[in-house]
C-alpha cells in the first residue's frame, strides 16, 4: 500500500497490478521498453519521481522503440475515431478552416514519406496554424535531428498524458 501523501491517482497506479498498470502505460505511450521501465521503477512517491522516470525511459530507447510509440500517434488533424486523448490533444485543428485542414493533410503526408512515420508534435495548446508552420519547418531536418526533436516532442506528450493519469482523483 502507498502512503497516503502520495496523490490518490498516483497511489492507485501504483497500486495496480502489473497488467493493469501496463495497460494503463500503453494509453500513455506506445513503447513497451518505456512502459517496462516505468513499470520496474514503481512506487512512486510524487508525480515527479513518476515524470523523471519518464524522462530517463524516453532517453534510452532505441529508434525501434521510438517507431513503436511513434505508431501510436495518429497524424495530426486526423485523430482516431473515439480516441478522446487525441482529440483533446490536437484540437487546435478541430475547428480549422477546410483549406489548412487539406494543407495539414498534404504536409502529414510528405513529412511520412521523407522519414518514415507521423508528423509527431505535443500539439496540446497549440493552433492549427502554429502545427502547420512547425511541420513546414522540420520537413527540412536531417533524419537523425528529426528524431531526437521527436523523443522530445514525445517526452513532453507522455508528461501532459502521465499528469492526466496521476491527477485523476
Amino acid at each position: 500500500m502507498t502512503s497516503t501523501s502520495t496523490p490518490p491517482g498516483l497511489a492507485r497506479f501504483n497500486d495496480l497490478e502489473e497488467h493493469a498498470a501496463l495497460a494503463v502505460l500503453h494509453e500513455v505511450c506506445a513503447s513497451t521498453a518505456w512502459a517496462r521501465h516505468l513499470l520496474a521503477a514503481r512506487p512512486y512517491a510524487t508525480p515527479e519521481a513518476l515524470c523523471s522516470a519518464s524522462d530517463t525511459a524516453m532517453a534510452e530507447l532505441t529508434a525501434a522503440d521510438l517507431a513503436e510509440a511513434m505508431a501510436g500517434h495518429p497524424p495530426i488533424g486526423r485523430p482516431r475515431p473515439g480516441d478522446p486523448t487525441s482529440a483533446r490533444e490536437q484540437s487546435g485543428m478541430a475547428g480549422a478552416a477546410e483549406g489548412l485542414r487539406a494543407e495539414m493533410l498534404e504536409l502529414n503526408l510528405a513529412y511520412q514519406e521523407r522519414f518514415g512515420h507521423v508528423f509527431l508534435i505535443c500539439a496540446t495548446g497549440r493552433s492549427g496554424e502554429e502545427m502547420r508552420d512547425v511541420v513546414k519547418e522540420r520537413i527540412g531536418n536531417a533524419p537523425e535531428q528529426e528524431r531526437e526533436i521527436v523523443r522530445t516532442e514525445l517526452g513532453k506528450i507522455n508528461r501532459i498524458r502521465l499528469a492526466r493519469l496521476v491527477d485523476a482523483d
